[in-house]
């Protein structure tokens, strides 16, 4: 069938792209490290980082079992945007640099920033079930 199948080939990369890079892009992140493990190769980035992740966000990954305590938002470069296959991209509008031949999706999903953890929580899950679903399609099947 594809390519891919050939496990000589290179993994497929993702990168997660928001404003701050403190809320959205560090749980998607944390749950495609946490789905795809070493069968994937994962990055965030904002267009202005924040100082810190999200306290709130890393409270609510760690109710499931994730931990991203240890995360820093980066600064988005073109670098880690041609270095990726698949950019998905959290509200970042305009200030997102694109690429011929790289794949885009745009997850609108609501900002965690300022939020508490009830608010946070139906984020986080929803960010979850996007993961599971970009797995299935980025990742062969299991022989």
């Amino acid at each position: 069938m594809s390519t891919t199948e050939n496990r000589g080939e290179a993994k497929p990369s993702v990168l997660f792209v928001c404003v701050h890079n403190a809320g959205r892009s560090q749980m998607a992140a944390g749950f495609l490290r946490h789905l795809g493990g070493d069968r994937v190769e994962v990055r965030s980035a904002g267009s202005i980082p924040g100082n810190q992740v999200n306290p709130v966000a890393v409270e609510a990954m760690k109710e499931v079992g994730i931990d991203i305590a240890d995360q820093q938002p980066k600064v988005l470069t073109t670098e880690a945007v041609q270095a990726s296959d698949v950019v998905i991209t959290m509200g970042c509008g305009d200030a997102c640099p694109i690429f011929p031949g790289k794949r885009y999706l745009d997850w609108a999903l609501e900002d965690p920033a300022g939020q508490g953890i009830d608010a946070v929580r139906p984020i986080r899950d929803e960010i979850e079930k996007r993961i599971q679903g970009l797995l299935a399609e980025i990742l062969p099947a299991e022989a």
